[in-house]
C-alpha cells in the first residue's frame, strides 16, 4: 500500500473515532476531571471498552493499552503524595495505604462517585451481562481515563486530576504517626461529661453538582448552643462543626 493511501486511511479512521464521542459526553468528562482535552479522541478511546470496539468494527481502538499506562501514572501520583505528606512514614506503611487507594475496589468506587461509570461505552452483550457494575471493568476505565489526561497534558495535569478525585481520601489517611481523636469523638466525650447527653448533627443543605457537592451541617449541644460549618463531604462538615463547638467550650472554660 502506498504511504499516502495508508495515511488517508488512518485519517479517515481517526475522524470517525473522534466523532464517536458526543459533545455532551465530552463536556461531562471534562467537568468531572476539571480538565480540557486538546485532543478529545484520547478520552474517547479511554472510555471505549473492547466489547464496544468489537461491535463497531474499531479493531484495537479500545482502552486496554491505556489501562496499562494509567495504572503506572496513578501509582506514581499517589506514591508522590504519600512520600511528601508523610516524611516519617516507613516504606511498608506507605505501600499498604497506596494499595488500599489504588486497589480495584477503590478505583471502581471513584468511577461510580464521579460518574465515569455512566460514560463508559460497552458492547450490548457486555452491558446485558452486568459489565457496568463490575469493579474490574470500572477500575480499568478509571485508569484509562487518567492515562488519557497524562497523554494529553502530561504529569502535572494527571496529578491535578488525582488530587481532585483522591484529595479527601488523602486528607483522611494517617501514615507513620499516631492517630489522635477526631473532633466528633472529642466533642461527644465533652458533651456527655458536661451535659450528660450527646450532641446532635443535622444536615442543613447539600448543594452543587454530583461530583462537587457542598454540605452545610449544624451541631446542637444539649445546652442549646448551635454551630454551623461547611465542607466538601458531610463527614468533613460535621468534623468542622464539632471543632467549632470544642473551641467555644474551651473559651468558656
Amino acid at each position: 500500500m502506498r504511504p499516502e493511501v495508508a495515511r488517508l486511511l488512518r485519517m479517515e479512521h481517526s475522524k470517525k473515532f473522534d466523532l464517536s464521542i458526543s459533545a455532551a459526553d465530552l463536556e461531562r468528562i471534562e467537568q468531572i476531571l476539571d480538565y480540557h482535552f486538546s485532543r478529545p479522541e484520547r478520552v474517547a478511546l479511554a472510555l471505549t471498552h473492547s466489547s464496544w470496539a468489537n461491535e463497531h468494527g474499531l479493531g484495537q481502538a479500545h482502552n486496554e493499552r491505556l489501562e496499562f499506562l494509567g495504572d503506572a501514572v496513578l501509582e506514581l501520583c499517589i506514591s508522590w503524595e504519600l512520600f511528601t505528606r508523610f516524611p516519617q512514614a516507613r516504606e511498608g506503611d506507605m505501600t499498604r495505604v497506596r494499595s488500599q487507594l489504588v486497589g480495584t475496589t477503590s478505583l471502581a468506587q471513584r468511577a461510580r462517585e464521579t460518574g465515569i461509570d455512566q460514560l463508559l461505552r460497552l458492547g450490548r452483550g457486555e452491558e446485558q451481562q452486568g459489565g457496568r457494575s463490575r469493579d474490574a471493568v470500572l477500575s480499568d476505565v478509571f485508569e484509562a481515563v487518567l492515562a488519557s489526561v497524562y497523554e494529553d497534558g502530561g504529569y502535572a495535569a494527571a496529578r491535578k486530576v488525582v488530587l481532585r478525585i483522591f484529595g479527601g481520601l488523602l486528607d483522611e489517611v494517617c501514615v507513620g504517626r499516631p492517630k489522635t481523636k477526631d473532633f466528633k469523638t472529642s466533642l461527644q466525650e465533652r458533651s456527655v461529661a458536661l451535659f450528660h447527653d450527646r450532641p446532635v448533627y443535622t444536615t442543613l443543605a447539600c448543594e452543587g453538582p454530583e461530583h462537587a457537592r457542598h454540605f452545610t451541617v449544624q451541631v446542637s449541644l444539649p445546652s442549646g448552643q448551635q454551630f454551623t460549618a461547611c465542607g466538601s463531604s458531610c463527614k468533613k462538615a460535621e468534623q468542622e462543626a464539632a471543632r467549632l463547638a470544642l473551641c467555644a467550650l474551651d473559651a468558656q472554660g
